[in-house]
């Protein structure tokens, strides 16, 4: 990220299977966790909406058009939305790393019939988000990235 100064310290994900994945990914440029749960992976780092600190999460994903696609799924009977996706609102400029590349992108929320049509595109890929949402009182965000 332009903005952000790249000697700042970054925070993982307190979920220790996460943060392990994360490390992995980053260590190897994605060639060990790029792929898992059968899914597509990057590492999305974001500011945190009070702190303004920088942290950091692996997550599934898909492309569409260019744009990485991210459900909130958070845990799967959670009925709040993770803390990564209420940071990524406040502050929709973040950064991805795709494999070795890293790049700027900016966040939004998919609504209507886009949030429908990437809804089945991530489903699709990933059928335990109908369990998630079956767990759940929420509407499930998708989340749209776009290179800026």
């Amino acid at each position: 990220m332009s903005a952000w100064d790249a000697d700042a310290p970054v925070a993982d994900s307190p979920d220790r299977s996460v943060e392990e994945h994360v490390r992995r990914y980053i260590a190897t440029n994605g060639q060990s966790g790029y792929m898992e749960g059968g899914c597509t992976n990057l590492i999305l780092t974001y500011k945190g909406r009070r702190s303004g600190k920088l942290y950091r999460t692996g997550l599934f994903f898909g492309e569409d058009d260019g744009r990485c696609i991210l459900v909130a799924s958070g845990s799967a009977i959670t009925h709040t939305h993770p803390q990564w996706y209420l940071n990524v609102v406040a502050n929709p400029e973040v950064q991805v790393q795709v494999l070795a590349e890293r790049f700027a992108v900016r966040a939004s929320t998919a609504e209507g019939e886009e949030r429908a049509r990437l809804w089945k595109l991530m489903t699709d890929q990933a059928p335990i988000y109908h369990t998630y949402e079956a767990r759940t009182r929420r509407v499930i965000p998708v989340v749209v990235l776009e290179r800026i």
